[in-house]
């Protein structure tokens, strides 16, 4: 009987060479030329035919596949020559490759699974998947359940070709090219992107085989050739791939071995490897970027791969950098978020200790992270902090998470991002310093709460230092004349990159740490003394003082100097933030030396110490604000009690050992040398208070003996200070030879600085014990020490007081519980009433458009109007009263701040220009309500009320404000000089 055979059967079958040839045909094994020339001119013009010839030539392969893997020698002769004819089919017929794409990537899935080490059919198996890849639109990913299956299926067969052993280097080198080849295709395929929920499964089999070798090939090695693969990130496997159009691009063959070939080498595999996860990272958006590195996770673990923290950290940075630039943020986040997930591991594995290593390597690189979320991750990372520390106090994880947080540093993308990471650091400070650390086992509660507040002093010095060392190297970097080597990301930027001065973190802000000084602990106050010094020297503001507001020295003219002078002592006299933080200083140092009990009790039971679940974003600021207001009040009473404990007598029952005597004396000569003016008129009466307070004991025993004179000590070397600093010579000699009187040398011990980005082990105090004093010291003679210096022209031309004044000043009675009474409320009120920003500052914007210093004062959170405008343009109750209108000093205006002095020499008055200053008036209120976007409509409602608020005969704020300044000028005042 007379069987029919289709006509596509028949062209198919021509394509065979003759049964007796097809051995002969040796490694070529190729269909013959002209047939398969009318098989896909036929194919090519008939595409409802595709279907069929798919279905055929996967019938066809599937029984080849298996009596090849049998031994079947004639079967795999054929199974070669059918693998070239679907290849050849998916070329001319790409336009309708996804009619028979369900059957090609069967052939290829049997192919590969029944004979997994035959390199030539491997080969041509890999070159008929490249082919698919190249012209795929990837629509049937996902949609064809079959296709799909089998899709992921030759993609793990491809990852495990990339994995091969095998002893014979030269055979594994070839097996694992021909896998990356595969691998490297489906990475630049639109495949891959087409499904997102298939994105994750295809990801993870191409990670494996990327990760097994990484871990397997030299850093050196991996760095130079990632350079390459940046530079040239075409594969000579993907030869014009994605350079093309789809129709138009040219697949790649593989073959397995030409005569006369040198074997693959390991670094021909490895630079393989490289362009696979290039084609990946270069592709991925935020979302496949995050699965990306979820998959190298899940397959670190299997390849235990953690324990080679430098490859996972390289690993990292390479992610980061050849991610997209807008997406490069991801990393960061996305490996804490895991750290966070992953903090009850013990401390023993390497999981923690690598991940944190691999983020700190990222932050550490110069790799730029736009929209990188800093606060979230500072965030994250303190909690990691605190709750390992409230499990283990000594938990190994601790200095890793500092040097973490100090890497965030380097990432300054806007002005007050480091003044608001400071915050939150602080607020973490003062919380566990009132409430303890919270979820701390009873025998871990006090050191706990050492460590976690010894680890965040450690964090915050490391951030504000790296910050620092970072803005140094970008103004060495913009300096005119030099052409620095830029990296690809900068020369990307170009002109969009812009580097400026961060805000500095304001003393108002570092008030809420001072109590510090008076811990409990002393490692506490050990590592708390040498933050501070780092904060005075390094990062405060020091307005009106020795430096500028950049902290460079500039001269100035005679005329600006005289205003200039005249108006930072004013500010200096009515007390800013930075000489209120001066004054609290020592006031801790002064219960610190004199203090039978230190520390402020802390109750970990705090109904403040979790904070309550928000709604929204606004209810969670609210809440988050109402627990630090409650944090101050508390305290604010507690330290009201320590002061309360204080007697005011140095004896042997004082808690301050020598080393805190130490610290003391570092900390009072930063406060001369960095404020030398804000540091004479607090700190005098503080050192005569406090030789008052070694002279009150009748009785000595040998320990009170030694640690008077010890304090007395402290107070003749700060005495030398003040010397040197005002170049007194009379006071440097008396003082040098009351020192050469000492019973005994050096009595001070020298403290061990911490480093300034790192965690240090916990120190322990130097005390009293095996000291003995035979004769008391009697130290320097107070009187005669304020006289010279009330008497020295320079600390006279610098204040602007006579000697009289001076002496006044200098001996005026101190106490610890005034100063502290007037810096805790002056802050408290700022930051519980409101943003602490005045009215007239959070206009002055737009007042004085032209002065760009400016415009960075008003960062209140709430907006600009009607109610700020008239606080700002009536001032207090005091200044709305007639009886008060010529009153001369500023501080009338709300409070003064240091911002007050930059306000002042932002624009310098002549007293003539004061006196033709025009009164505001109604065109002076609409042009200022214009500036601040306030609609008509309220600007005919602040027209209504203007006229009551200034009366005809009353000067305006600004006007005052000038007159002061201009009053302060005629009194001659000499120039500032040090």
């Amino acid at each position: 009987m007379h069987i029919f055979t289709p006509n596509h059967v028949q062209l198919l079958n021509a394509c065979y060479p003759p049964t007796a040839s097809l051995l002969a045909a040796g490694s070529n094994y190729s269909p013959n030329s002209h047939e398969l020339s009318r098989l896909t001119y036929y194919a090519s013009n008939h595409p409802s035919k595709l279907t069929k010839l798919g279905s055929e030539l996967e019938k066809r392969i599937r029984v080849e596949s298996r009596k090849t893997h049998a031994g079947n020698v004639r079967a795999r002769a054929l199974l070669l020559v059918s693998l070239a004819i679907l290849r050849a089919l998916t070329l001319e017929c790409r336009r309708d490759i996804n009619l028979f794409s369900t059957s090609l990537m069967s052939c290829v899935d049997v192919t590969l699974s029944s004979v997994p080490s035959d390199l030539e059919i491997l080969a041509r198996a890999a070159s008929v998947f490249l082919a698919w890849t190249t012209y795929t639109d990837g629509h049937l990913i996902g949609l064809d359940g079959n296709l799909t299956r089998d899709y992921i299926s030759v993609l793990g067969h491809f990852s495990d070709l990339s994995c091969c052993d095998s002893p014979d280097l030269e055979t594994k080198n070839r097996t694992r090219l021909m896998g990356l080849a595969a691998l490297t295709g489906a990475a630049n395929s639109e495949a891959l992107y087409n499904s997102s929920a298939q994105f994750a499964s295809q990801v993870s089999a191409m990670m494996r085989p990327v990760l097994h070798i990484l871990l397997d090939t030299d850093l050196e090695q991996l760095e130079e050739q990632a350079i390459n693969v940046k530079d040239n990130p075409t594969s000579p496997y993907l030869d014009e791939f994605r350079t093309r159009p789809t129709m138009e691009r040219r697949a790649a063959s593989i073959h397995a071995h030409i005569d006369g070939d040198d074997g693959p080498s390991l670094a021909d595999v490895s630079s393989a490897v490289l362009r696979v996860l290039f084609a990946l990272l270069s592709h991925a958006n935020g979302s496949q970027l995050g699965q990306i590195i979820q998959s190298a996770f899940d397959n670190l673990s299997p390849l235990r791969g953690w324990s080679k923290t430098t490859h996972c950290c390289w690993f990292a940075r390479k992610t980061t950098e050849w991610a997209q630039y807008q997406y490069r943020y991801v990393v960061p986040t996305w490996l804490v978020e895991r750290l966070q997930d992953n903090q009850d591991s013990l401390p023993t594995d390497p999981l923690l200790k690598t991940i944190l290593s691999m983020v700190t390597s990222v932050l550490n690189s110069p790799i730029p992270l736009v929209d990188l979320a800093s606060s979230d991750i500072l965030s994250n990372l303190v909690v990691v902090m605190l709750q390992r520390t409230a499990k283990d106090p000594l938990d190994e994880l601790l200095p890793g998470i500092v040097d973490c947080i100090a890497a965030l540093g380097r990432h300054v993308y806007y002005s007050d991002q480091i003044q608001d990471l400071a915050v939150d650091i602080i607020n973490r400070l003062t919380i566990i310093e009132l409430q303890g650390l919270p979820g701390s086992g009873t025998h871990n509660v006090v050191r706990g709460r050492s460590e976690a507040i010894r680890g965040l002093l450690a964090a915050l010095r490391g951030l504000i230092y790296t910050a620092n060392k970072q803005e140094l190297v970008n103004d060495r970097e913009n300096l005119p004349g030099t052409s620095p080597t830029l990296s690809d990301d900068k020369t990307m930027k170009g002109a969009d990159e812009i580097h400026f001065r961060r805000t500095r973190v304001p003393p108002d802000i570092w008030h809420e740490t001072l109590s510090l000084l008076c811990d409990n602990d002393y490692s506490v106050r050990a590592d708390y003394a040498d933050v501070l010094v780092f904060y005075l020297i390094d990062e405060m503001p020091k307005h009106g003082d020795i430096t500028s507001h950049d902290g460079r020295k500039r001269p100035r003219k005679q005329s600006e100097r005289r205003l200039y002078h005249a108006v930072t002592m004013n500010v200096i006299i009515q007390g800013d933030f930075v000489t209120k933080v001066i004054t609290a200083i020592h006031a801790y140092l002064y219960i610190l030396s004199t203090a039978c009990t230190l520390g402020i009790d802390s109750s970990p039971n705090s109904p403040c110490a979790v904070l309550p679940v928000a709604d929204n974003a606004d209810s969670a600021d609210s809440t988050k604000s109402m627990v630090q207001q409650s944090s101050r009040l508390k305290k604010l009473d507690r330290v009201q009690r320590l002061t309360e404990r204080v007697t005011g007598i140095v004896t042997s029952s004082c808690c301050a050992s020598l080393a805190d005597y130490a610290h003391m004396l570092h900390i009072l000569t930063t406060v001369h040398e960095q404020t030398p003016v804000r540091g004479l008129l607090t700190g005098v009466p503080m050192l005569l208070a406090l030789d008052a307070s070694t002279r009150q004991q009748t009785k000595h025993d040998s320990l009170t003996a030694l640690r008077v004179s010890v304090v007395r000590e402290v107070i003749a070397r700060v005495w030398l200070v003040l010397g040197q600093v005002w170049d007194c010579s009379e006071l440097v000699d008396m003082v040098q030879k009351t020192l050469a009187t000492m019973p005994r040398k050096d009595m001070l011990p020298d403290p061990i600085r911490g480093e300034a980005v790192s965690f240090q082990i916990s120190r322990e105090p130097t005390g009293f014990v095996d000291q003995i004093l035979e004769s008391q010291w009697p130290g320097i003679d107070p009187e005669a020490a304020s006289k010279l210096l009330s008497t020295c022209r320079n600390v006279q031309d610098a204040t602007g007081f006579n000697a009289d004044v001076l002496l006044q000043r200098l001996t005026s009675k101190w106490t610890v519980e005034t100063a502290l009474k007037d810096c805790e409320s002056s802050v408290y009120d700022y930051s519980v009433k409101g943003d602490g920003v005045s009215p007239l500052l959070k206009i002055s914007p737009a007042l004085m458009h032209d002065n760009m210093s400016l415009h960075s004062l008003a960062r209140s959170i709430r907006g600009v109007g009607v109610t700020e405008l008239r606080e700002a343009l009536e001032g207090r109750s005091s200044m709305s009263n007639p009886a008060l209108v010529n009153a001369p000093s500023i501080s009338t205006i709300d409070h003064t701040s240091s911002i007050h002095t930059e306000l002042c020499l932002s624009q310098t008055r002549s007293r003539s220009r004061a006196k033709h200053l025009p009164a505001s008036g109604s065109g002076e209120v609409r042009d200022v309500l214009n500036r601040l976007g306030i609609g008509k409509q309220n600007a005919n409602l602040l027209k209504a009320s203007f006229p009551a608020l200034q009366k005809p005969g009353q000067k305006s704020v600004f006007v005052l404000y000038a007159t002061c300044c201009t009053d302060l000028y005629l009194r001659r005042v000499p120039p500032y000089k040090i």
